[in-house]
């Protein structure tokens, strides 16, 4: 089997494709012939050194990836059979050609979805519903702002906030996204590439958000708690902002500035402000598969009827995962990345 490797933190060049021993699936097991693996930013910050989980639960060497779809080779449960077109989650090892998993961790693939999409479901989804609907409680009438809506996350979010008859409003970076985030089902999108980002977000919605989900880090979340209602909650799951846009290494004097210049929050002004701060990394949530299992079986009916789906798909083969990785930390991409075997 052939699988994506880094032995050490740094750019590009770290991502080695070496071939290793078919992995062998016990009790409660399934072994998948992998077909495509979804790549997500927190693939990018394992490269780099710099996710936490995987500095705790795997070290070096490390093989990124957290989603996957593909053919089940070998099965040692009675929900799945050789053949079956399956796809699933993995705390990384993503990025191989094939891969043993945990049945619980494992879904039939819907008819109507290629390998492809399906590899690009399950990490951005389930964030974006633990985001929405693990976190606080949603109610339909809620108006809430979402940063890089064109994105993986961010266009996932669109779709399940419009689910729940929520009032969207999508902020893009570039013009070519804004049609993209409308037809999603956002009711504003704001083009921050030639517009006022906050006076637009005010004229919107002058008493406040009642809630801003921002993966942005230190250049927006000052100004997103400012522009809750009281009640409102700011809902962080990254700070993109913060690592470089070009060239796949870090930039560690800026790093540290921006650590400086990220807010801090205190729970007395909080209280007095009446606002909330939320923060999570899904990765820390494996040993929560009441969770993760209960995001994946409410989608799974929407998926199917089509209420939600993965907004864009773009296939890099796995010989091109160092451009894939640049292409997503560029910020320029549209929907999801997937690598294909």
């Amino acid at each position: 089997m052939r699988k994506v490797v880094i032995h050490s933190a740094g750019g590009y060049e770290k991502l080695k494709i070496e071939e290793h021993p078919s992995p062998i699936a016990k009790a409660g097991q399934v072994k998948v012939q992998v077909k495509a693996a979804g790549i997500n930013y927190a693939d990018i910050t394992v490269r780099w050194g710099l996710y936490e989980s995987a500095k705790k639960f795997i070290g070096w060497p490390i093989t990124p990836g957290f989603e996957f779809s593909g053919v089940v080779l070998e099965s040692h449960d009675d929900k799945f059979k050789v053949g079956d077109k399956v796809f699933g989650i993995t705390l990384f090892g993503g990025y191989a050609s094939e891969i043993v998993i945990p049945a619980h961790q494992l879904y039939h693939l819907p008819a109507s979805m290629n390998f492809s999409q399906a590899a690009g479901f399950p990490a951005v989804f389930m964030t974006a519903y633990h985001a929405l609907f693990q976190n606080i409680v949603v109610r339909p009438e809620m108006t809430v702002l979402i940063h890089s809506a064109a994105g993986g996350v961010g266009s996932s979010l669109v779709q399940l906030a419009k689910v729940f008859g929520m009032k969207v409003v999508g902020v893009v970076g570039s013009t070519h996204k804004v049609d993209i985030v409308r037809k999603l089902g956002a009711d504003e999108v704001i083009d921050k590439s030639g517009q006022d980002l906050w006076a637009k977000a005010k004229e919107i919605c002058p008493a406040g958000f009642d809630v801003i989900l921002d993966a942005n880090g230190v250049e927006t979340l000052g100004d997103s708690y400012k522009h809750l209602r009281p009640t409102g909650k700011l809902i962080c799951y990254g700070f993109h902002t913060m690592m470089p846009k070009t060239g796949g290494r870090i930039n560690w004097f800026k790093l540290a500035l921006n650590w400086l210049k990220t807010p801090r929050f205190n729970p007395l002004d909080m209280t007095t402000s009446n606002k909330s701060v939320v923060t999570f990394n899904l990765s820390f949530l494996f040993d929560r598969m009441d969770l993760l299992g209960e995001a994946m079986d409410k989608m799974m009916p929407w998926l199917e009827e089509g209420k939600i789906k993965v907004a864009k798909v773009n296939e890099y083969k796995v010989e091109d995962v160092g451009l894939a990785h640049a292409d997503l930390e560029s910020g320029k991409t549209i929907g999801k990345l997937v690598l294909t075997f």
